[in-house]
């Protein structure tokens, strides 16, 4: 497909072709003829801290899971098509890293019959039941001009939130996928920017970090496991138990996916949650959503294959014990829903609308999310590239959206359904403003036309449910909004109307 309109509209599979830049660095795809070597292969080997055992640390090789003895020794039978062993981080412990790319695993060198792989841990000097993370979803650089914009605003701009924490907070980054735009030298950029944070990242396969010429699922990732290891892992901080999954599911022709998590992988996160106790707050991040709002705002009568995960309701049903937070991106917007027991943050971008201006393309701006954990309770906002921390919503003039003239509209981007958003005329409380489904107007004027933006045509606004608006006065000469969040934190903005 030679534009992209309908992938931002529906994301779906079709949606998901695009004009095809050169894949550099990519590992090179197994031919059809290669053969593979399923022989057994034993991995064995200790996890220590200050050179005395660790016990129960979950130790896997993708497939399977084993737990550490009470002197930390594991051993676990594999195949030589397993690629890494790794661990899941235990609580307590601080993360290695390498330039803040979190270092969890070992690359196995299937040679031999057995390979030994141990794990050195560093003891916390403090409790880490309390501690903080941000979501980097989307930074989807696809040149050396994007990449130059990524670290002269995005990466301090982090930078610069990490340090506005007390000395000595712990926090860690995710880095939610579409690190780069196909092109993999620049991954380079990607790590240079996330070191400035000098904080911990643990990142993920987005569909724009996928090996194009492999020839199934199964290879598409190669690339990305020779810079950042496993595309799907666990760890803890605290009381909190992390996951990762790869839920982008190449189907063999460059630039076409689906959302759709492996048997392998749910077999794999049930052995893993096995020893988690219900109850649990665990975080699941994956690229693409599990579901969004789409489908309702257009409409449609199905979702789009590319867009979210077809086979949702089976990793819900692993996940009921819980109380759930899924981490996810891909959309280019920002949103939330909640069921049972999850809530899902789907987030706005690093890159905005592709690095073409300061916004996504439903008003959010351009950045990420920042989480605060207390115990097993997780608290968030969020963070707009080059904006203080309490910039959560934006006012537009009456008339500024065309199919609202008499109205005022705000975006309220970090909105749920547990927010309330209030205004005054004049100093006169008015009540809630009224929430319609609608374009951002900033996009509008911003993404609308088939010559807009210059940089890429193809960006379209997209509706959002996070649009509220008013009515004033004909003599009203100002206007205020008061957004509440969840948290009982309040945000407001002014607006002069004369």
């Amino acid at each position: 497909m030679s534009n992209r309109r309908d992938f931002i509209k529906g994301l779906g599979i079709t949606g998901a072709m695009l004009s095809i830049p050169a894949v550099i660095n990519a590992e090179p795809a197994v031919a059809a003829s290669e053969k593979i070597d399923i022989a057994n292969i034993t991995l064995k080997g200790r996890v220590l801290s200050n050179g005395q055992g660790v016990a129960n640390v979950a130790v896997t090789d993708g497939i399977n899971v084993v737990l550490t003895d009470k002197g930390g020794n594991y051993q676990l039978l594999s195949n030589k098509t397993a690629q890494f062993v790794y661990i899941s981080l235990p609580a307590g412990y601080a993360f290695p890293h390498e330039k803040s790319i979190a270092r969890f695993f070992k690359q196995i060198d299937n040679k031999q019959s057995v390979f030994k792989a141990d794990f050195d841990l560093t003891r916390l000097e403090k409790d880490d039941a309390n501690h903080a993370f941000v979501v980097w979803a989307d930074p989807q650089i696809i040149s050396k001009k994007d990449a130059a914009i990524m670290l002269e605003t995005s990466a301090p701009d982090l930078r610069d939130l990490v340090a506005s924490y007390p000395a000595g907070t712990l926090m860690h980054g995710i880095g939610c996928g579409d690190l780069v735009w196909d092109h993999f030298e620049l991954y380079e950029d990607y790590k240079q920017a996330i070191g400035m944070s000098g904080i911990p990242f643990f990142n993920l396969i987005g569909n724009h970090d996928m090996d194009l010429d492999a020839r199934t699922d199964d290879y598409s990732a190669q690339t990305f496991k020779k810079n950042f290891g496993p595309t799907y892992y666990s760890f803890n901080r605290g009381q909190v138990h992390y996951v990762v999954l790869d839920d982008v599911f190449f189907i063999g022709t460059a630039k076409r996916y689906i959302g759709y998590l492996t048997e392998t992988q749910l077999q794999w996160l049930e052995q893993d949650l096995s020893h988690i106790k219900p109850g649990t707050t665990v975080v699941v991040s994956l690229h693409i959503p599990t579901n969004t709002g789409v489908k309702r705002r257009l409409n449609n009568k199905e979702d789009e294959l590319g867009g979210v995960v077809s086979n949702r309701e089976q990793l819900y049903k692993i996940l009921a014990p819980y109380k759930v937070h899924i981490m996810s991106g891909h959309t280019h917007m920002n949103e939330k829903w909640e069921d049972r027991n999850m809530i899902e943050h789907v987030h706005g971008t690093v890159c905005g609308a592709w690095w073409t201006g300061p916004i996504c393309s439903d008003g959010a701006p351009a950045g990420y999310s920042v989480y605060e954990v207390k115990g097993g309770e997780i608290s968030w906002y969020y963070k707009s590239t080059g904006k203080p921390k309490d910039y959560q919503l934006k006012i537009y003039k009456k008339g500024y959206l065309q199919t609202a003239p008499d109205e005022v509209v705000v975006n309220v981007w970090n909105w749920d359904s547990k927010w309330t958003v209030q205004w005054y005329e004049d100093g006169v409380l008015k009540g809630n403003m009224e929430q319609r489904i609608d374009y951002d107007p900033w996009t509008v004027e911003l993404y609308k036309g088939d010559q807009l933006p210059k940089k890429h045509k193809w960006v379209d606004p997209t509706l959002t449910d996070h649009l509220f608006f008013a009515k004033p006065s004909a003599g009203a000469k100002k206007i205020t909004v008061t957004a509440t969040d969840r948290f009982g934190k309040k945000y407001s903005q002014d607006m002069d109307l004369v």
